[in-house]
């Protein structure tokens, strides 16, 4: 089962609360022993203490699947579809593919480390006390999800979509963003000053409830004065 910390650590080695922003909770996840699993994904199925190492599960339908205490380790995730699946006190490392499919599935204590990932689809997921560390993720469609404890670590994002996000206690530590969305999102306790390079391509007027560095205020000047119709001139 999966032991809950009480927080992180911020940008510099400080408290991840410093400047009154409150820390996200990170996942500590110990797996039990898994037995090694091979098969097939299916519909509805039930996957407690496996281990799936380098297994193929392109294309399989998972959907409504729950996976609890199970490690996946270097699995293809091509088009695969777990639509409001269940993933939980897990770890998957080294994921890959695009197209992978987890609209409206949650996400609870779950570490997800090196991914080399594209177009995956998160929207209308749950997301609570999630570690997303290291590898990159291109067109990740996170809209209309909910992320609460929720750290990005180490990682490169690609055009994120954040679009009707709601974002509590959400924590990007040495992150690069690139053309992130955050139209109609709502933030909440949401710490950006440890991103390397942001890049926000729409919704800069919804950064209410984030904290940010003043390297990156000035860095986002230009686009906050024109989401407030600013004229600047010389």
């Amino acid at each position: 089962m999966a032991r809950r910390a009480v927080g992180g650590t911020g940008v510099a080695g400080k408290a991840a609360g410093a400047g009154g922003v409150k820390a996200a909770r990170r996942p500590e996840v110990r797996l039990p022993p898994l037995e090694p699993y091979g098969g097939e994904l299916e519909p509805d199925g039930d996957y407690d203490g496996l281990e799936f190492r380098e297994v193929d599960l392109v294309g399989q339908d998972g959907g409504g699947a729950r996976f609890m205490d199970c490690a996946l380790t270097g699995c293809a995730l091509d088009e695969t579809r777990l639509t409001r699946a269940r993933v939980l006190d897990s770890v998957l490392t080294g994921p890959r593919g695009v197209g992978t499919d987890l609209a409206e599935a949650t996400l609870r204590d779950v570490e997800v480390i090196d991914a080399r990932m594209g177009g995956v689809q998160l929207h209308g997921a749950v997301l609570e006390r999630v570690l997303i560390r290291g590898g990159k993720i291109d067109y990740l469609n996170l809209r209309s999800a909910r992320l609460r404890d929720v750290v990005f670590e180490s990682c490169v994002l690609v055009e994120p979509d954040f679009g009707g996000a709601r974002l509590e206690r959400v924590e990007f530590v040495d992150c690069t963003l690139k053309g992130v969305d955050l139209n109609a999102a709502t933030l909440r306790d949401v710490d950006l000053r440890g991103v390397a390079s942001l890049e926000i391509a729409r919704g800069v007027d919804r950064l209410a409830g984030a904290v940010i560095s003043p390297s990156q205020l000035l860095d986002l000047a230009p686009v906050l004065a024109g989401a407030l119709g600013i004229r600047v001139e010389g």
